[in-house]
């Protein structure tokens, strides 16, 4: 357990990591590692194995350079930044930039988070995840991570900007494009 509460800000704990203090990087750690493992294994093909590899990396990174963060941006900005950019790595590295496979894990999850009262609703749900990881496989890279930025990890489309170094324009325009085509994939699915 850290000595820090929640009342200082990521950007205040990564000032004091800057200076050495292990416990403030400590606190960023349990802050940010579930959410970042999260955000990768959703770019990262829903591979558990391949996002906390990824997390770990990013971590690390941080560790040996907290300097290398700009105390006057927003720490969120900051590390979605460099996610991001180790995703965009990752996908160069493995030419795969259209074609993403698509993994079951994330649907058991799914139905043991809705719960049994009413099967239909849980298999409607576990379909509807399943469909809706397909289909953001098949987005581009841009599309997919404006996507998550916004409606998984929930950034203002300004931060979305920032990370994604777009216009928020451009980041409306992808949005709107990756909803469509959403949209389209699961208009057959239902729910009260």
């Amino acid at each position: 357990m850290t000595r820090y509460s929640s009342d200082i800000s990521d950007e205040e704990l990564m000032q004091k990591a800057s200076q050495g203090d292990r416990l403030a990087f400590a606190a960023i750690y349990d802050r940010w590692s579930e959410r970042i493992f999260r955000f990768f294994r959703k770019m990262l093909w829903q591979n558990d194995d391949v996002a906390a590899d990824f997390t770990q990396d990013l971590f690390l990174k941080i560790a040996e350079k907290p300097g290398a963060f700009n105390p006057q941006y927003r720490f969120s900005t900051w590390v979605y930044t460099l996610a991001s950019n180790m995703c965009k790595n990752e996908y160069r590295k493995q030419s795969i930039r259209h074609h993403v496979s698509a993994d079951d894990s994330g649907v058991s999850r799914s139905v043991a988070d809705t719960g049994y009262e009413n099967p239909e609703r849980t298999v409607d749900s576990a379909n509807f995840e399943r469909k809706l990881q397909q289909t953001l496989g098949t987005l581009s890279e841009e599309h997919r991570t404006v996507f998550v930025l916004r409606y998984k990890e929930e950034l203002s489309l300004k931060e979305i900007a920032d990370v994604t170094q777009v216009s928020e324009g451009t980041v409306k325009s992808r949005l709107f494009y990756a909803i469509k085509k959403i949209s389209e994939q699961v208009k057959d699915f239902q729910f009260d």
